[in-house]
C-alpha cells in the first residue's frame, strides 16, 4: 500500500530514481531544502511498502489578495511506478491542502510548451493553459512555458482562470 507522507531530510538522499528523468526539472539541494523549512506540508512524497519512493510534490503558498494561491513547483513519479494515477492522487493532495490550510484561489503550474503529455494531463486534472510565458525555461536550449491553473472553490467566479490572450516574459510574473 502506497503511503502519502511528507518529504523528510533522509528523503534527499532517496530519490534519484525519480528526479533522474527527462522530464522531471531537477534542483540543488539548497531549493529543496528551503521548501521543507518554508513550506513543509506542501513537500509530499508518495512511498512503496518496501521503502522506496514512488514519487512527490514541491509546492508552495504565494501572492496576495485574489493572487493568493498554490504554486506547484514539481510533481513527478519514477518511471517504474507510472500509470498508476500517483500523479493525480499527488496533485489532489496538494489541492486539498490549498483549499483547507492555505485557503488560496487557484493552483498553478508551469510547463514546458514542448511537454504535450504533462499539458494532457493537467488538462484531465482540470487545468487550463491560462497564459504563455516567452522563454521562461533558460539553458542551453531555452524555451517557453505555458502556465496552467486550475480554480479553487474560493473563486467561486472562476477570474483566475480566463485565459490571456497575449504571452507575457518571466519578468512580467506576478510571483
Amino acid at each position: 500500500m502506497t503511503t502519502l507522507r511528507q518529504f523528510t531530510m533522509d528523503d534527499l538522499f532517496k530519490f534519484n530514481n525519480i528526479n533522474l528523468d527527462v522530464l522531471t526539472e531537477t534542483y540543488n539541494m539548497s531549493f529543496y531544502m528551503s521548501y521543507m523549512a518554508k513550506w513543509p506540508e506542501s513537500f509530499m512524497v508518495a512511498e512503496a511498502p518496501n521503502g522506496s519512493l514512488m514519487g512527490y510534490v514541491l509546492g508552495k503558498a504565494e501572492g496576495k489578495d485574489q493572487l493568493w494561491h498554490g504554486h506547484v513547483s514539481a510533481v513527478t513519479v519514477a518511471p517504474t511506478y507510472r500509470r498508476l494515477g500517483l500523479a493525480k492522487t499527488l496533485m489532489d493532495q496538494f489541492e486539498t491542502l490549498c483549499v483547507d490550510t492555505y485557503n488560496a484561489y487557484f493552483v498553478d503550474l508551469f510547463v514546458r510548451a514542448s511537454n504535450h503529455l504533462a499539458q494532457n494531463m493537467y488538462t484531465k486534472f482540470g487545468y487550463i493553459k491560462y497564459r504563455q510565458v516567452l522563454g521562461y525555461y533558460a539553458g542551453e536550449c531555452p524555451e517557453d512555458a505555458w502556465d496552467m491553473r486550475k480554480a479553487l472553490p474560493r473563486d467561486r467566479e472562476k477570474r483566475s482562470i480566463i485565459p490571456l490572450t497575449e504571452p507575457v516574459l518571466p519578468e512580467d510574473l506576478e510571483w
